[in-house]
C-alpha cells in the first residue's frame, strides 16, 4: 500500500465492507450510541471499558441499566461498589469492572476534577484503560481523530497489504500513514464487526468478502 491512497479508495472499501455486514443481517453498534444521546466522555469512558471482551448486546443492556442509576462520577461513586455489579451483570468480568469504574471515578475526582481528560496520555493514567479505550473515548466523547487499533483491526489491516507490522502500536502509526483523517473514527467499529462475521482469525470466509479478488490475503493459509 503506497502512502497517500485516494480517498474513493478508503470509501469504496468501507462501503462494501458495511454492505457486507448488513447481509449477514449484522448492523454496526455504536458506543456512542451505548453510551446514551448525549456523546458524554464519561459515559463513552464506561462503556467502553464495559464493552471490552463482551457482546454487543450485553454492553447495550449493561451500560443502560449502569446510567439508569448513575452516570456521573460522583454517582457513580455513592452508588456503591455492590450497585455497579449487579448493574453491569452479565457483562464479562463483572466484578473486575465494576473495581476499575469505581477507580476510575475517584481518580477522576480526586484529580481531575470529575471531567474526563481529553488526552490519550492522561486517559491512560486511569485504571484499565489502555491506548484502544483511550482513542475510543478519543473518538466518540470528544470528537478526536485517533484511530483505535485492536486484534481485529491489526489483522484486516495486514490481511488487506494496507500496512506490514507486527503489532497493533506500530498498525496505528503505519495506519496514520495511508489512511485520511475523516476514516480513523469509524475504522475501529466496522473491522470489528467484519473481523467477527468475515475476516476471521482461523479460516476467514474470504469466498464472502466483497474484496476476496484484489485482497492479497497476507498470512492467510487456509480460507472458506
Amino acid at each position: 500500500m503506497q502512502t497517500g491512497m485516494e480517498e474513493q479508495y478508503w470509501d469504496e472499501i468501507f462501503s462494501s465492507f458495511r454492505k457486507a455486514i448488513e447481509d449477514e443481517g449484522r448492523t454496526l453498534p455504536s458506543l456512542s450510541i451505548i453510551a446514551g444521546e448525549k456523546d458524554d466522555p464519561y459515559r463513552v469512558l464506561i462503556a467502553t471499558i464495559l464493552s471490552l471482551r463482551t457482546r454487543d448486546v450485553v454492553t447495550l443492556a449493561s451500560s443502560k441499566n449502569l446510567f439508569l442509576l448513575a452516570d456521573t462520577p460522583e454517582a457513580m461513586l455513592a452508588l456503591g461498589l455492590d450497585e455497579i455489579e449487579k448493574a453491569i451483570y452479565p457483562a464479562g468480568f463483572y466484578k473486575t469492572k465494576a473495581k476499575t469504574i469505581h477507580a476510575i471515578s475517584e481518580m477522576l475526582l480526586s484529580e481531575y476534577g470529575g471531567r474526563v481528560p481529553s488526552t490519550s496520555a492522561e486517559l491512560m493514567k486511569l485504571p484499565g484503560v489502555g491506548i484502544k479505550t483511550a482513542n475510543l473515548t478519543l473518538n466518540l466523547g470528544f470528537g478526536i481523530e485517533a484511530i483505535c487499533v485492536d486484534c481485529h483491526v491489526h489483522k484486516i489491516a495486514n490481511r488487506m497489504g494496507w500496512v506490514n507490522t507486527k503489532t497493533p502500536e506500530q498498525t496505528e502509526v503505519a495506519l496514520q500513514r495511508v489512511m485520511p483523517r475523516r476514516f480513523w473514527i469509524p475504522l475501529n467499529e466496522l473491522l470489528v464487526i467484519y473481523g467477527q462475521l468475515i475476516c476471521t482469525s482461523v479460516s476467514p470466509w474470504c469466498s464472502r468478502c466483497p474484496q476476496q479478488q484484489d485482497c492479497p490475503k497476507m498470512g492467510v493459509k487456509k480460507s472458506r
